[in-house]
């Protein structure tokens, strides 16, 4: 009768440790998936460190467009960390997250940066430098989808920037992202599927992402894979990151949510930033890591857009340029 009663009270003690452990669902976009690893090895520990608890962390990855629409759907993420801020103003007008989410952390709620930049096979062989040479005839581009991913939404702005940015009108910066899109084989779904079609497929000559990229896909395929060619413009891309409000209140996790997204800028959170060729916020780190981050002539969305909602209008929606100019192959 003892044993039974103290196997029941260790039981009882077991059930207690376990549900005291808090579990954080962070739902992010395609290639921030070894980035958010590392994050979450050093946030548990710092969390034990600073609050005292236990918790675990989970994430998912696809698609930015496509994550917060699944988010809006129900899947039950405690916080979005998105590369395109319309995907978190998308949640914000369903009332998933905080209608001024952009003001709830610094930065407008971006705690990094990245720009776009190209990708090419070792050795360069079609010789890219610049935006110009993806309209050549004999040149293939890998790029994401601009309606499911940040990611092809920001190389499709970048491009149509570089002609402005060389004193060129919209009209003749819609020319050239047409020819562009001309060449492009086939569009990926998010920027780990344009990766992987590049290099585990071969499809391509060039890939357009996110200077984030580079240290996946060394880090997947091994160094001296490919080139890293930066453009003479490119876009600044935000990644903006917010509490989903309809989880956090039904789990009770708001605390470890704003904790976890507070770790992003401590200098802590940055250096793993800058590691993963993320630019970070913070001027000393990203001092620090000065070599990582080319000099690179970089303009906001703003200066041309509007603002990113902007652009979803014009170019993004249903019937917008973007469908103007591409027909699914």
């Amino acid at each position: 009768m003892k044993l039974k009663l103290l196997l029941a009270s260790i039981a009882l003690a077991s059930s207690g440790i376990a549900s005291a452990q808090q579990t954080l669902l962070n739902v992010s976009y395609d290639v921030a998936r070894e980035f958010y690893k590392d994050v979450n090895a050093a946030f548990v520990p710092w969390y034990k460190k600073t609050a005292g608890k236990d918790v675990k962390v989970e994430q998912a990855h696809g698609g930015s467009s496509a994550q917060a629409r699944a988010v809006a759907d129900g899947l039950e993420a405690d916080v979005v960390t998105m590369n395109t801020t319309t995907d978190v103003e998308f949640l914000a007008e369903k009332g998933v997250v905080a209608k001024d989410w952009a003001k709830r952390f610094p930065n407008n709620a971006a705690p990094t940066t990245s720009t776009m930049l190209f990708l090419t096979r070792n050795g360069n062989p079609k010789g890219i430098k610049d935006w110009a040479d993806l309209v050549k005839p004999d040149v293939k581009v890998v790029v994401v989808n601009p309606k499911t991913g940040g990611n092809g939404r920001y190389a499709y702005l970048a491009a149509w920037g570089s002609v402005r940015e060389a004193g060129g009108t919209d009209a003749q910066a819609a020319e050239f992202v047409a020819k562009l899109y001309k060449n492009v084989p086939v569009l990926a779904r998010g920027g780990r599927d344009a990766t992987t079609a590049f290099l585990q497929r071969n499809i391509g000559d060039v890939l357009i992402t996110f200077e984030s990229e580079v240290e996946s896909v060394n880090r997947e395929f091994g160094a001296g894979k490919v080139d890293v060619v930066y453009p003479s413009t490119s876009v600044i891309a935000e990644n903006p990151v917010a509490i989903v409000e309809r989880t956090v209140a039904k789990k009770g996790t708001g605390d470890l949510a704003k904790a976890y997204l507070d770790f992003l800028y401590t200098p802590e959170g940055q250096e793993i930033a800058a590691r993963h060729n993320i630019r970070p916020r913070d001027e000393a780190v990203l001092k620090k890591y000065a070599s990582t981050f080319k000099p690179v002539k970089l303009f906001p969305v703003a200066k041309y857009f509007g603002s990113l909602s902007q652009a979803q209008k014009v170019h993004f929606n249903d019937g917008g340029q973007f469908d103007k100019i591409y027909t699914v192959k």
